[in-house]
């Protein structure tokens, strides 16, 4: 199963491919992604989306696990990351993958089991799983690492527990209560 994972950011977005045959989790490729500030913003999202599509038709990934904002009372960087988010979003679904995202607490619980771990921790035990070097490094290619690893590992029990669940969606819910309220 090869994996994409995603940081997003307008002026830095990280990158991370990686494989998981079995119980064995090998990095592929990983880079980062850099617009200049100087550049309109149109620009930068195309170029975000142009490099991310590429990503996709290079590796052929079934899956993309992009990390959710983290909210800060930085309003405009908020906002800049919405746009970048969006347009990767976009380009893993015209590329045919698809896409999960995780929260960063999730991501650190799904690598570490810590939700709470710090970035130095999750750095050490994403070396370790992909049997790297080094410490990756920049911190947004490691976090994209942690949301590809994230998703190798908890994907497949999500899928069990989509197939074995009743109700998938809130129509299903909401029949299955009006069933139990008419055989009573």
């Amino acid at each position: 199963m090869i994996i994409l994972g995603i940081d997003p950011g307008l002026d830095k977005t990280g990158w991370a491919v990686i494989k998981k045959e079995s119980a064995v989790f090998t990095l592929l490729d990983s880079g980062l992604i850099h617009t200049k500030a100087s550049t309109s913003l149109p620009e930068r999202l195309e170029f975000i989306f142009d490099s991310i599509a590429s990503i996709g038709l290079k590796w052929k990934p079934i899956a993309a696990a992009v990390e959710e904002m983290f909210l800060n009372n930085k309003t405009n960087t908020q906002a800049n990351t919405v746009h970048a988010r969006g347009v990767i979003l976009l380009a893993c679904k015209k590329s045919g993958v698809s896409i999960s995202s995780y929260n960063p607490r999730t991501i650190k619980k799904g690598v570490s089991g810590n939700g709470s771990a710090d970035k130095m921790q999750m750095q050490k035990i994403v070396k370790m799983i992909l049997r790297l070097k080094e410490i990756p490094k920049p911190d947004d290619v490691a976090d994209a690492m942690a949301a590809a690893l994230c998703h190798a590992r908890t994907a497949p029990l999500n899928e069990k527990i989509k197939k074995t669940t009743a109700c998938r969606t809130w129509n299903d819910v909401k029949k299955l209560q009006d069933a139990q309220r008419t055989s009573k």
